[in-house]
């Protein structure tokens, strides 16, 4: 099973909308899929119509006998579950620091299930925090959605920074929620594919497709297939699967 991070130090870069997307294009292409909501604001728990209930909490899923198991939910897509997410996922750095190996502990939750999916998609919260070093050790790469502003540029060079180590997950940032016709969005594109080149080439327009996720509750292939922005997802996990198994 791959395990694969949507996650940005930023937040309100478009991380769950990339998370609830790719995991149904995933499924869409033969796959089984895993996708944890780690986040407290539970939306990717909601896009899925999913109750956000983690039964006894995050204390409880961290203990050493928390698994994942128990608290798989099937989507309306089959092959697509959900591990949803409650309010508790806020104190998830408080009880991981209770733990004697706390960074091994999401790696420890999902081994048991590496026959039964072949990738995981993790919807993480913003920040550096314990939570997100477990989620690095976890994971085979971090999609790394990054917004066309001075500022989102700058965290994901703090990202790549951190990650410096050899054995730390691939890194993949990609350009999301950029709207062309403004020219300082345009100049910020083609500044990031200069000095990044791992970026991915699938670039996230920001359209009002998107925004109606939160209406319809489902990913943008459902409710609008041939839009650009249902496309553009579709080319993102193929550039995400190529670089998982080449």
């Amino acid at each position: 099973m791959k395990v694969v991070a949507t996650y940005n130090i930023k937040g309100g870069v478009g991380k769950t909308a990339t998370a609830v997307n790719l995991a149904y294009e995933a499924t869409r292409a033969g796959n089984r899929v895993l996708l944890w909501d780690l986040d407290p604001q539970c939306a990717a728990t909601f896009f899925f119509r999913i109750k956000p209930t983690v039964k006894g909490g995050a204390k409880r899923l961290i203990e050493s006998n928390g698994s994942l198991a128990a608290h798989i939910r099937a989507t309306d897509h089959l092959g697509l579950d959900l591990v949803p997410a409650d309010f508790s996922m806020r104190n998830l750095d408080l009880h991981l620091d209770t733990r004697k190996r706390p960074t091994r502990r999401i790696t420890t939750l999902l081994e048991p299930l590496a026959d039964q999916y072949d990738i995981a998609i993790l919807d993480c919260p913003p920040g550096i925090t314990l939570t997100s070093e477990s989620v690095f050790a976890a994971c085979d790469a971090l999609l790394v959605p990054t917004v066309p502003t001075t500022l989102s540029m700058r965290t994901l060079d703090q990202l790549i920074s951190f990650l410096a180590d050899a054995d730390r997950p691939l890194v993949l940032p990609f350009v999301s929620m950029i709207d062309r016709r403004k020219k300082l969005q345009r100049d910020f594109l083609a500044e990031i594919f200069e000095r990044v080149p791992a970026h991915l080439p699938t670039v996230i327009a920001s359209t009002s497709v998107i925004e109606r996720m939160g209406i319809e509750r489902a990913p943008v292939a459902v409710f609008a297939p041939r839009s650009q922005s249902a496309l553009a997802y579709r080319e993102l996990w193929a550039d995400v699967a190529r670089r998982l198994w080449a």
